[in-house]
């Protein structure tokens, strides 16, 4: 017999943030996260720096989680973690403090992969949105996955198209670097993008045969680009910044919907859900609503909150994998990189 009331704690350490969360059973009582800092001044993530702040971090965000849920350690049912992919410095931090409270609280250790969380993070039981039926696709867009996976069950997923190169969370980030825009550059192109003129400037699409994707052509036909109008205009950029902004989103936008719509004429599967931190952008979630009145697709569009890396996410995969009585002893290995 299902037990009522699952308590999952789970730990989400792949990168930059330290993020805890509690979930009973698959609604979220609490999702905490502690963002650094530090890495803006160095212009990208520094991995020694990262895993040093997610030891500082992860006591206090695991006690907010319990605290902001209002339970006490002794109710907790399983710890789930997020296993990989990402830096092997910080998943360490991670997967050693849940298996340290897994062992002392002895509930079940549940491993989970970061990329499948994107996915099923939209099983997360949340008010005014609904959930997606399988079959569906999923695009998962961050800094370092562009992904369409065909999603048949919760555990049965096959990627059918990804990115040859380049993600394209570091198209939208190295761009914004050539721009001479800080660090994390990508939501600042999304900003200005709103102001400007989308057709202002033509950047050549990559052909990339399939449902592959290819982000580093873009990327130096825009410093060619830039290097060149600078030449000309020493102060191009700064006259001209929200219809580069523009012009840049929209030609990634393009890149990515034109491959959508290559998989749902392959698969016959018209349910798209988005995940992963760039599906945050305005740009991105708009055009892709507009779709289901311009091709009948049903589309999936998460919480902010809920698309960059978060805790909640892995809580919804640990929530699943204990119902299926999925888990993991001491054991188990981070891993750096991972399959899905």
């Amino acid at each position: 017999m299902q037990n009522p009331e699952v308590f999952i704690l789970a730990i989400e350490s792949s990168c930059d943030d330290t993020a805890a969360a509690i979930l009973l059973n698959d609604k979220v009582l609490s999702n905490v996260v502690a963002n650094q800092l530090i890495h803006n001044q160095y212009g990208g993530v520094v991995p020694e720096l990262a895993s040093r702040a997610h030891q500082q971090n992860i006591v206090p965000v695991i006690d907010a989680a319990l605290r902001n849920a209002n339970i006490q350690k002794e109710q907790l049912s399983a710890i789930a973690f997020t296993q990989g992919p990402g830096l092997m410095g910080s998943l360490l931090v991670g997967s050693s403090f849940a298996k340290s409270i897994a062992l002392a609280l002895q509930v079940p250790l549940i491993a989970v992969n970061h990329m499948q969380a994107h996915v099923l993070a939209h099983f997360i039981d949340e008010e005014g949105y609904e959930k997606p039926t399988f079959p569906f696709l999923a695009l998962t867009i961050s800094g370092g996955h562009t992904q369409i996976i065909k999603v048949d069950d919760y555990f049965d997923m096959t990627v059918i198209g990804e990115t040859t190169d380049d993600a394209v969370g570091e198209a939208f980030d190295k761009s914004a670097k050539i721009l001479g825009l800080p660090y994390p550059g990508g939501p600042l192109i999304d900003k200005y993008a709103q102001l400007g003129n989308p057709k202002a400037f033509a950047f050549t699409k990559p052909k990339v045969p399939g449902l592959d994707f290819s982000f580093s052509g873009l990327k130096t036909a825009i410093l060619y680009f830039i290097q060149k109008k600078k030449l000309e205009n020493p102060n191009f950029v700064d006259e001209n910044l929200n219809d580069i902004c523009a012009s840049i989103q929209h030609t990634i936008i393009e890149i990515l919907m034109d491959k959508l719509k290559l998989a749902v004429k392959e698969t016959g599967i018209k349910q798209i859900a988005i995940g992963g931190g760039v599906s945050a952008n305005s740009g991105i979630r708009n055009t892709l609503k507009e779709t289901e009145n311009k091709y009948g697709w049903k589309t999936f569009i998460p919480k902010f909150e809920y698309t960059t890396d978060n805790a909640a996410m892995i809580g919804i995969v640990g929530y699943q994998k204990f119902l299926s009585q999925k888990f993991e002893t001491s054991s188990v290995v981070s891993k750096a990189r991972i399959q899905l």
